[in-house]
């Protein structure tokens, strides 16, 4: 019994019309990053595409994760938060 292997090499997709994830806001960063997670778990991509997609996420999710950490600070310097991001303690517990 001989098996062929038909081999074929399925190139990378686009994504320079994506917009730039240094340019999205966090919802649609977000968003997006739901979407691209839901494609890889659902498998039957190629390799080349699957890397792409993986790549794009990592984007993503560093891009949600500095919005997330902007955040954060702003509240720390409203609330009063220390250097470490710890509330100051109240009067009581001094």
């Amino acid at each position: 019994m001989r098996f062929t292997v038909l081999v074929t090499s399925s190139p990378a997709p686009d994504l320079s019309a994506l917009p730039d994830p240094a340019a999205m806001g966090y919802e649609q960063a977000r968003d997006e990053l739901v979407a691209v997670v839901q494609r890889l778990e659902a498998g039957g991509e190629p390799l080349e595409v699957s890397l792409a997609l993986w790549e794009r996420g990592e984007a993503l999710a560093t891009r949600c994760q500095q919005w997330l950490d902007g955040a954060r600070e702003r509240l720390a310097k409203a609330t009063g938060a220390g250097a470490a991001g710890a509330p100051e303690p109240d009067e009581d517990e001094a």
